[in-house]
């Protein structure tokens, strides 16, 4: 199925002040759509494809600049053998197919997750991918692949210690700075607002320090029928909502 491009939808971007700079989903709903239907988990995550580049193509329009999809956690190793599996050759081969489009689009795609036990060819197509579009602006498309919040707090951990073991950093000179630019990707800006679909309210372990203070969003349509439109309800909903950030205004009701 051809995906529109960005501006191709049936209904106009509406025009929101305060867009999210940063949106994060966890793309959930997959095997119970496909299961519901009589079908297997495998076909629920075929049928993810397009929401996918529709809701990408749906926050080019709205002006998100930047999307993280929870692709593949650390923990969905523990699933049937069939099924990661299937997850691992589908995500190199839609990474294969959509490249160039998403190339087209302005998009740059970036890698975030553990190398140990991904597929050498998942992970040639990723790192193809992101030299192909380096140089993209318009919206920075993070795949988190093999990706678990607490690994990458961890591994952030690891090298701080290696850093103090050798001596080139002290320990009372750690900072939460410190931390930050140890992970996967230390220049991206924290989550601004988190969407779960598939009606399941909680984080699964994905981005726990970028999302501090973001603002979360649980949709129940599951994701293969989600798409551009859902996307901007939710991000209108958000809109809706104050952000203090850890502070607070004493509005006292008027006698």
């Amino acid at each position: 199925m051809i995906t529109p491009p960005p501006g191709a939808g049936k209904n106009l971007a509406p025009k929101i002040d305060g867009v999210p700079n940063h949106v994060a989903i966890i793309m959930d709903g997959n095997g119970r759509w496909a299961n519901s239907r009589g079908l297997p988990r495998t076909e629920g995550h075929r049928a993810g494809e397009y929401a996918l580049m529709d809701t990408i193509a749906g926050a080019l329009e709205i002006g998100v600049k930047h999307l993280t999809v929870y692709a593949f956690s650390t923990e969905n190793w523990k699933r049937s053998p069939k099924e990661v599996s299937f997850l691992m050759g589908y995500s190199r081969d839609v990474l294969r197919r959509r490249r160039d489009e998403l190339n087209e689009w302005g998009v740059g795609i970036h890698w975030w997750g553990r190398r140990p036990r991904l597929w050498k060819s998942v992970i040639d197509e990723l790192e193809v991918a992101q030299e192909l579009t380096a140089s993209n602006s318009k919206l920075h498309f993070n795949m988190a692949v093999n990706y678990g919040g607490r690994a990458e707090i961890a591994d952030a951990m690891r090298q701080i210690a290696g850093e103090v073991a050798e001596g080139s950093l002290k320990p009372k000179g750690i900072t939460e700075d410190t931390v930050r630019r140890r992970l996967y990707a230390p220049d991206s800006p924290d989550v601004d607002l988190l969407i779960r679909t598939g009606g399941e309210q909680r984080i699964s372990n994905f981005l726990l320090w970028q999302c501090a203070y973001a603002e979360f969003a649980f949709n129940p349509v599951p994701w293969p029928e989600y798409g551009r439109e859902e996307l901007w309800n939710d991000i209108l909903s958000f809109t809706g909502r104050e952000r203090r950030f850890g502070g607070a205004i004493d509005k006292v009701a008027p006698q």
